[in-house]
């Protein structure tokens, strides 16, 4: 009897668990994240959030939103979700290293891959949600990559690592993906 009314016990909390909602608070197209009514540690509403996040990986598939693109959605939607004002949220994303190859229009994405580029309509959500989008100058030079092509949602800097190193020296803290 009592190993049927634990084994109820933990279905009924697993359900509660499985149960939460999925939401998407600013960014709605991406960056889907969960509800967590329970959670205890939660963004401070009161801080001034300021976070620069580097993507240099190379994705497995061409023809779907790259998974560390779609994570600075989640990014800006945890903070929304926990509270954070949108004055409050400062977020800049450097591209480099071969993620560079999936910032360009669908014309020269098409020319590459083969497909229509899937991120675009990602880096415009995060342009609208404030989201600064920069890629790395010497990764689009050492990568043959055409400036004309560069989504306008992203603007060239320099370098991914004298960007990294001046937001960080501005107090940012650093995600990599």
């Amino acid at each position: 009897m009592k190993k049927i009314l634990l084994a109820g016990v933990c279905i009924i909390a697993l359900s509660g668990i499985k149960a939460q909602n999925k939401v998407n608070p600013v960014i709605k197209n991406f960056g889907t994240v969960n509800e967590v009514p329970y959670a205890v540690e939660k963004p401070d509403p009161a801080m001034d959030y300021k976070i620069v996040i580097e993507v240099n990986s190379t994705p497995d598939k061409a023809d779907v939103v790259y998974e560390m693109f779609d994570k600075v959605a989640s990014v800006v939607n945890l903070h929304m979700l926990g509270g954070v004002p949108k004055d409050k949220l400062h977020i800049v994303l450097v591209i480099h290293g071969p993620a560079a190859q999936y910032i360009v229009n669908n014309e020269a994405y098409q020319k590459k891959f083969g497909v229509n580029n899937p991120n675009l309509p990602l880096f415009t959500a995060l342009n609208d949600a404030g989201v600064k989008i920069f890629v790395c100058g010497q990764s689009v030079i050492k990568r043959n990559i055409d400036p004309a092509t560069i989504a306008p949602e992203i603007k060239v800097a320099l370098s991914a690592i004298t960007t990294l190193t001046t937001y960080q020296l501005k107090g940012y803290a650093t995600l990599h993906y």
